[in-house]
């Protein structure tokens, strides 16, 4: 092997010259199989450079990857690939197999002269990730080479990566921090280290070994990190911060672990439909917020009930124009809603100050947010209003710490059973985060004359049982 090391997987080492030669390889593979530009291919898989390898072997031949979460049962599955209709199938995931041929990435891949970079046409599309809507199923998030590779610009300016930087990562790569940690790296050559699950052991670990200087850290691992019994054993004294994602900070657990390492927070925010919207300063961090919104951005504030702009400090909804917006969801027809003259609907209800600082108070859609990822209540009660004893049931969400929030199901029943049954079907259903923390029998379900449930009423019923 000649040239620099950037990416790592447990022993193996990898070049940029290297995922090139493997990339051209599969790409030849999988042109022999059909595929073409424009084309989508299915992408299932745990975080691996044969993951990093599929992408690159894609975009070389023009096509774009379809990237479906590991944590998916076979019903979510069928969903998404009925709405993107991919050409072929790549991964290392069972479920995927068992609804469509599958090139398995445990399969070994031959490397090839990879010749000169293709470029790809910046208004097709890169990628499609997933993103639920409240109703029901997920939607595909549909981003184009131009608009990724703005986010990455983006995320690189706010995070000030540099090739000397060092981070890894242990969230999914289908998600949409996963992806864009990945991508901005090797695009930055910086060096990476890609895990296939987390664990906060082989985590701290690898900071020390690694001299890890920028470290990824959704809600679970904070809290890992900060009721870790011999936290103070390791070296961390080579990360410049710990970035936390995904949900807002629980600032005791942040402290918890400053103060036991010395090691600062940084906040970020974004979305799946435009994935870097403000980032903290990075010397000075104010863990109240999320943040500024990040050069290239344009962030404001409109009220709930007009639409239109409000100044300093007053609570709206927050919309975003950027050129890493997506270019629109499958299906198509979603797609309208979400924009208002070209500003991005984040559904968040916030506000900004005078100096530009956000601050994020509530949602105004209904998703439910659960260790950084989102849940469409819809979703849920569509599989428990498939169980033989409930007669109408309502999803929703409450505080839960550092998980962000917690699953509650409140069913009204026509027979008797056991709420751990029905919170068991949606695990058996639906991916694990999505399973109900408590399911609550109540006599009726309120809701419009419309059918549209009443929540926010359920909610304030409940409140003190959950």
């Amino acid at each position: 092997m000649t040239g620099r090391s950037v990416l790592a997987f447990q022993e193996r080492h990898y070049t940029l010259a290297d995922l090139d030669a493997l990339a051209a390889g599969l790409a030849a593979e999988l042109h022999e199989q059909g595929v073409r530009a424009g084309d989508r291919v299915a992408v299932m898989s745990s975080n691996r450079p044969e993951f990093v390898v599929a992408l690159r072997a894609l975009w070389r031949l023009g096509a774009s990857a379809v990237l479906l979460s590991p944590a998916w049962k076979q019903g979510e599955v069928r969903h998404a690939l009925a709405l993107t209709s991919p050409v072929l199938a790549v991964g290392d995931h069972p479920v995927l197999a068992e609804v469509m041929p599958m090139r398995h990435l445990d399969e070994p891949i031959d490397a090839a002269d990879p010749g000169p970079a293709p470029a790809n046409d910046p208004s097709s599309d890169s990628v499609l990730v997933f993103s639920s809507g409240t109703t029901g199923m997920p939607k595909a998030v549909r981003h184009t080479h131009a608009s990724l590779a703005a986010a990455v610009g983006h995320w690189r300016e706010a995070l000030q990566v540099t090739p000397s930087d060092r981070l890894q990562v242990m969230t999914p790569p289908s998600h949409i921090l996963g992806l864009l940690n990945i991508v901005m790296a090797l695009d930055t050559g910086a060096w990476i280290r890609l895990h296939p699950r987390f664990d906060i052991d082989t985590m701290l670990a690898h900071i020390e070994s690694d001299r890890i200087t920028i470290e990824m850290a959704v809600a679970p691992i904070a809290l890992a990190l900060s009721a870790h019994p011999r936290l103070e054993s390791f070296d961390l004294s080579s990360l410049r911060y710990i970035m936390w994602c995904a949900t807002p900070v629980t600032e005791s657990v942040a402290a918890a672990v400053t103060a036991r390492t010395g090691v600062r927070w940084v906040t970020a925010y974004g979305a799946s439909e435009l994935p870097v919207i403000s980032c903290n300063d990075l010397q000075d961090a104010r863990l109240d917020t999320v943040g500024r919104a990040v050069p290239g951005v344009a962030l404001r504030i409109v009220a709930l009930d007009t639409g239109e702009p409000v100044g300093p400090q007053a609570e709206g909804e927050i919309q975003v124009r950027s050129e890493s917006a997506m270019a629109g969801y499958l299906p198509a027809d979603s797609t309208a809603a979400a924009f208002t003259d070209g500003w991005y609907r984040t559904g968040d209800v916030g506000s900004v100050d005078r100096d530009g600082w956000l601050r994020i108070t509530d949602r105004a859609k209904e998703m439910i947010k659960v260790r950084g990822f989102q849940v469409a209540p819809a979703e849920v009660e569509a599989v428990l209003h498939g169980h033989r004893a409930v007669e109408d049931c309502a999803v929703f969400g409450v505080p839960a710490g550092a998980d962000g929030e917690a699953i509650v199901a409140a069913v009204k029943l026509s027979t008797a059973v056991q709420p751990d049954e029905l919170a068991a079907l949606v695990s058996d259903q639906l991916a694990s985060y999505k399973r109900p923390s408590r399911v609550v029998v109540v006599d009726e379900i309120p809701r419009l004359p419309s059918g549209k449930v009443l929540r926010r009423v359920l909610k304030e019923r409940l409140w003190t049982s959950v």
